[in-house]
């Protein structure tokens, strides 16, 4: 981004973006079995790791919309979006900008997987005990809190976010936005 700052004072104008916002997506079967994929490319290209399936929001695309996405664009499954289990910000992540990633749980439509030939080397559906047991789910920070969190929601001992619909006041006034409370703290009634 190239800017001049015209006035004889401080420039105030931001620097360009500060973030980039991605997801991540858990998603089980019937049978208690993780939506997982092996990347094509990247870091982890040829390193045999099953992760969750992953990506970029896009301008103006909502977090729903973007795991729902992402999730069919790397391995064919329809999905119903359900919640937010965390988020996470962290810096200096790619081209040296911070990140917020926002990890859903969506509930597969489908269940045929059909992997993208571009991004993706495999996908399949996974015992979460074997993707509990890879090395990167037990000694990454990120990967071991996927991990845990799985197996939480797999034995109904977690609390989610819930996003609740709240009118927009602001001067730009596009519409609704999301706020994301965790549920036990809507359930109890306190306010935000």
């Amino acid at each position: 981004m190239m800017t001049y700052w015209i006035p004889e004072s401080p420039c105030t104008l931001p620097a360009n973006a500060s973030h980039r916002v991605r997801i991540g997506a858990i998603i089980f079967n019937d049978k208690g079995e993780l939506l997982v994929v092996q990347e094509k490319s990247g870091i982890l290209r040829g390193t045999g790791l099953w992760k969750i399936p992953t990506g970029m929001v896009d301008e103006d695309e909502d977090i729903e919309a973007a795991a729902i996405r992402e999730v069919k664009e790397e391995t064919g499954i329809d999905t119903e979006f359900k919640e937010i289990l965390l988020f996470r910000q962290s810096h200096k992540a790619f081209f040296d900008k911070s990140e917020l990633f926002f990890l859903c749980i969506l509930r597969p439509l489908s269940f045929d997987v059909q992997k993208q030939e571009l991004e993706i080397e495999a996908a399949q559906w996974l015992s979460l005990e074997e993707f509990a047991a890879q090395p990167y789910a037990q000694h990454n920070d990120l990967g071991e809190c996927i991990t845990n969190l799985c197996l939480a929601r797999a034995n109904h001992d977690y609390s989610q976010f819930i996003p609740v619909v709240a009118p927009t006041r602001s001067i730009s006034d596009r519409g609704l936005q999301y706020v994301y409370l965790n549920a036990e703290t809507l359930l109890s009634g306190q306010s935000f």
